[in-house]
């Protein structure tokens, strides 16, 4: 998908609350942001390297961010963290990383490859109003602050800026924000009124429990609190893994052979396009296109029989063979429901 192609489905989202009145975090539209600008800048240019260039120019060389960049091929081939992720049995392996390439589309909501160093950089500007180490001015006050101010509630503490969080649980405001892809999570953060600023980096699908432990563990440090963010951490590893543990049993690893054999070579759905079915020894693997996943069976309660992904990073996807005389693969998430149809070799769905 390029970034025009991304943007085309835009016009496909329909609102599902009224403008301003509840928080709803959509890639389209930060995609959108960015490139709308990167496009004013540089009209002539395509409107990914339109929006490249515009954020080389206006953010990462005035703020000295020397190793931070859009470029895959650049970081891949430095010194850089490889994305892990526990496997089946709980075990810390590489990740599927095929799938963070998704992004690239959509790159202003988030695909810069970057490091501690340059990310503190950023948000020492922040945390300096707009000012660089030096005195001189990058950006004036006001419009930086203004993207602070609260305009969507997130949660009873917690409210949503322009780009930017403002979280206030335990009474000190920390601006900051996130991102996660396939094994890599970070934050960065800051507490204006203390003039004290951080960055979280983790290279393991783990690392949004300590992204978001770590505000916690700052203010603890700073004011000298109750020590409640390690245990609160280790609680929810301990949580983590023993939920893993418990859904593990419920899985048949290899797939049924017996199970797979039903499955067609190949399904396909309108917005989502196609899923093969490979077939390697006792392993079946669902291939899609841009990435593959070894699957695992599971008998539901319900009667149906699931298949999962278990890759590690991509083991969350569960398709359910459909009953029907259609042979279908039905996957679902908190909002959508996909449906799979089988497909004959000329494409034709039956």
């Amino acid at each position: 998908m390029t970034p025009e192609g991304a943007l085309a489905t835009l016009a496909t989202v329909q609102p599902t609350s009224k403008f301003g009145e509840m928080f709803q975090y959509s890639n389209l539209l930060a995609g959108a942001a960015g490139f709308t600008a990167g496009h004013v800048l540089y009209p002539q240019l395509e409107i990914g390297a339109a929006y490249d260039k515009a954020m080389q120019a206006q953010v990462f060389d005035p703020l000295g961010m020397k190793s931070t960049t859009f470029d895959y091929a650049r970081a891949l081939s430095g010194n850089h963290a490889m994305a892990h992720a526990p496997d089946v049995d709980g075990k810390m392996a590489l990740a599927v990383f095929d799938l963070n390439y998704s992004i690239i589309p959509l790159r202003p909501a988030g695909a810069a490859w970057s490091n501690i160093n340059d990310m503190l950089k950023y948000v020492s500007m922040e945390l300096a109003d707009g000012a660089m180490p030096d005195g001189k001015r990058y950006i004036s006050k006001e419009p930086l602050l203004a993207r602070r101010d609260p305009k969507v509630p997130i949660g009873k503490d917690a409210t949503y800026g322009m780009g930017l969080m403002t979280d206030s649980t335990y009474g000190v405001p920390i601006v900051h924000h996130g991102g996660d892809m396939i094994g890599y999570h970070s934050d960065m953060m800051w507490l204006p009124q203390q003039h004290v600023g951080a960055v979280v980096l983790t290279n393991g699908d783990l690392g949004w429990l300590i992204r978001s432990g770590f505000r916690r563990k700052l203010q603890e440090v700073l004011f000298d609190g109750h020590p409640e963010a390690d245990a609160e951490l280790a609680a929810a590893a301990k949580t983590f893994f023993e939920r893993h543990a418990a859904d593990r049993k419920l899985l048949v690893v290899p797939a049924s052979a017996e199970e797979s054999a039903k499955l067609a070579t190949r399904y396909d759905n309108p917005a989502l396009g196609d899923l093969t079915v490979v077939r390697s020894g006792k392993t079946t693997s669902f291939d899609f296109g841009e990435w593959k996943s070894e699957v695992a069976t599971r008998r539901n309660p319900d009667g149906t029989t699931s298949f999962q992904t278990i890759s590690p990073g991509v083991s969350e996807f569960e398709f359910v063979v459909g009953g029907g005389q259609k042979r279908t693969l039905t996957l679902r998430d908190a909002q959508h429901e996909y449906v799979f149809e089988a497909a004959n070799t000329s494409g034709q769905s039956r």
